[in-house]
């Protein structure tokens, strides 16, 4: 063990400008990557918030307000037509409940929405639609029942949030799958520049290794110094980018967000997983570069 750290230390050293470029490198791919990781927790977090709370509201035709659907001109919605959208929503398989309201109902929110308003003089009971809302077994599966609503003879026209939130969903995904991607680049110049070390250390000390060979020395001792390098370096990035990622939760999410603004933030707990996966990753980025190398250049 005092003639690998002993090794280990003369390596670095030796080796300096090169050990600083690759844990820079393990530094800033490793925080990307860790950005990543919280990104796509947060999105999660957001998707499972937003996504439970989404109801389909079907509105019916009303008289007053003809603007589509599967309207006849000038005519409410027949019982008949209510009779059958009702049924069709509550056979079906993705329904977990449905809600009527009426055109007073309707009426009575939107007063109490806009009460401060002049908006709130705008409309009248017969302007209103009496609709049925939605409440979905599984956010998610909801094609098959907007597709059959909307072929209804009643039905003026279905809101859906999953039109507003999938595309904010997809730039948002395509934005931590970007982060990364660009990480993955970066840890694979991270990669090589550690096999770049490994080769160069084994070259200048190629006849130490030769007389290690000749008196009997094992694979593992000789390729433990150079193991040790490497972990060092990838350890060291590691560290850094952790507290960067740890910085930028605290200081960018953490002291800006509360429990009172309706959103559920990354916290410590996300924040610790993306930790353990840059630490993970940074193990793995430097033990298989210097194995490959190792078992490549160190026969003499």
């Amino acid at each position: 063990m005092r003639h690998a750290l002993s090794e280990t230390w003369s390596g670095l050293v030796r080796n300096l400008g090169i050990t600083l470029a690759v844990i820079m490198t393990m530094w800033v791919s490793l925080s990307l990557f860790g950005a990543g990781l919280i990104a796509a927790q947060q999105v999660n977090l957001f998707k499972g918030e937003w996504y439970d709370k989404i109801e389909i509201t079907v509105y019916l035709c009303t008289a007053k307000l003809q603007t589509g659907g599967n309207c006849e001109p000038g005519q409410d919605a027949t019982d008949e037509q209510r009779a059958q959208i009702f049924t069709a929503i509550q056979n079906n398989p993705e329904v977990e409940a449905v809600y009527y309201q009426t055109k007073e109902q309707a009426y009575q929110e939107f007063l109490d929405v806009f009460k401060d308003s002049p908006i709130k003089d705008s409309l009248s009971i017969e302007e209103m639609q009496d609709n049925y809302r939605v409440k979905l077994v599984d956010p998610q599966e909801y094609a098959g029942l907007v597709s059959q609503l909307q072929l209804m003879r009643g039905v003026q026209k279905i809101q859906d949030l999953h039109q507003i939130l999938d595309p904010v969903f997809k730039w948002l995904g395509a934005l931590q799958w970007g982060t990364i991607a660009l990480s993955v680049v970066l840890l694979l110049a991270a990669a090589l520049q550690i096999g770049t070390t490994i080769r160069m250390a084994t070259f200048t000390r190629g006849r130490e290794i030769g007389i290690m060979r000749l008196v009997g020395a094992s694979n593992f001792y000789i390729m433990g110094p150079f193991l040790l390098e490497s972990l060092i370096a990838g350890l060291v990035g590691a560290v850094l980018a952790s507290g960067t990622v740890i910085f930028g939760v605290w200081f960018i999410i953490m002291r800006n967000t509360g429990a009172g603004d309706g959103f559920r933030w990354v916290g410590w707990p996300q924040t610790g997983i993306a930790v353990g996966g840059m630490v993970l990753v940074a193990i793995i980025l430097s033990v298989i570069p210097t194995v490959i190398s190792a078992r490549r250049y160190l026969r003499v």
